[in-house]
């Protein structure tokens, strides 16, 4: 598999994101030695980059990623999360003081069985802490060598730019897809000039464009997407229209949809790297393979045009939680 940069940061083009493994899918947290034999196949196939974080299970995604690790841990550049679970007695909201986040990385350490995290994000900005406070707390972790790299999800162009005055912010991670373009206009050209790297999580609009589903009847009650606006009423049937519109580009070249989805994001720039997100072995295999996919100009210029996918990427109180 091909190689980028998240700023000084190698990793594999292709990523892994762990949380289905264990939080918010159908299926989720009940067949872990699958998601054991997903993770093994993937480094097998050059995927150097898995994410995960606290807040999944909560706790339980890292002991897993943890587990899948041990005695391969040299050969992945790990990424988690912190700033959705409180550790300081804090109620409501995030909690990234410098207190909590002292307190944090020291629990994913231990859940993921290593001396260091490769890529340590805030997990969504805390109103309620100054992102200087924040980043340098994070700065004292890389120079006790508990920390690589620090990253930031779903923040917007002032905080990023606050924070990397204060310390190199190497990725940041937020929701992109043919789906779900909004960091295009906004964030994507800090980050350009101020030589970050981009990771988009639910590159394939939450399994949307994987053409594989079709109600939600196939949907758990506790599966996250039965209240996601993205997945009700009229805005899954126009949803599903473009979906099939990925579907036809697929069959035209003969790979999957998933492969197309995750074959324009690449194309967006050397700076992505996506970490589509399965438990399956199956899977995992697929979107590795969407590395040697290459679309025509004609093609990506198609995908491109699509209209925007209806409905909000996440709940109203998720959404209040996310910097544009």
């Amino acid at each position: 598999m091909q190689h980028i940069k998240l700023g000084q940061l190698d990793v594999a083009r292709i990523g892994l994101g762990a949380m289905g493994m264990s939080h918010g899918y159908t299926g989720a947290g009940t067949d872990d030695a699958g998601s054991i034999r997903t993770v093994h196949r993937a480094l097998d196939l050059g995927v150097t980059f898995i994410d995960t974080a606290e807040v999944y299970g909560p706790f339980t995604n890292e002991e897993l990623v943890g587990r899948a690790l041990k005695g391969r841990r040299d050969q992945v550049v790990l990424a988690t999360k912190f700033g959705l679970i409180s550790h300081t007695g804090r109620q409501g909201g995030p909690d990234s003081s410098p207190a909590g986040v002292r307190a944090a990385v020291e629990g994913s350490l231990k859940r993921l069985g290593t001396d260091h995290i490769d890529l340590y994000y805030q997990h969504r900005v805390d109103p309620g802490t100054p992102i200087e406070d924040t980043v340098g707390a994070l700065a004292e972790l890389v120079g006790q060598g508990k920390i690589r790299h620090i990253g930031l999800s779903e923040a917007g162009p002032d905080t990023i730019r606050r924070a990397h005055a204060v310390h190199p912010v190497t990725a940041v991670q937020s929701e992109y897809s043919l789906f779900t373009r909004d960091p295009e206009a906004r964030v994507l050209p800090v980050l350009r000039e101020l030589n970050i790297g981009f990771v988009p999580f639910s590159p394939l609009g939450r399994g949307f464009l994987t053409g594989t589903i079709r109600s939600t009847d196939q949907f758990a009650p506790t599966d996250f997407r039965a209240d996601n606006p993205r997945f009700t009423e009229e805005n899954f049937q126009h949803n599903l229209r473009l979906a099939d519109e990925v579907a036809a580009i697929a069959a035209q070249i003969g790979v999957t949809p998933a492969q197309v989805a995750l074959a324009w994001l690449l194309a967006q720039g050397d700076d992505i790297a996506p970490i589509p997100g399965t438990r399956h072995v199956a899977r995992v295999e697929e979107n590795a393979a969407a590395d040697a996919v290459r679309l025509t100009h004609e093609q990506l210029a198609q995908l491109t045009s699509l209209p925007p996918a209806a409905g909000d990427t996440h709940n109203e109180a998720q959404m209040r939680m996310m910097e544009r």
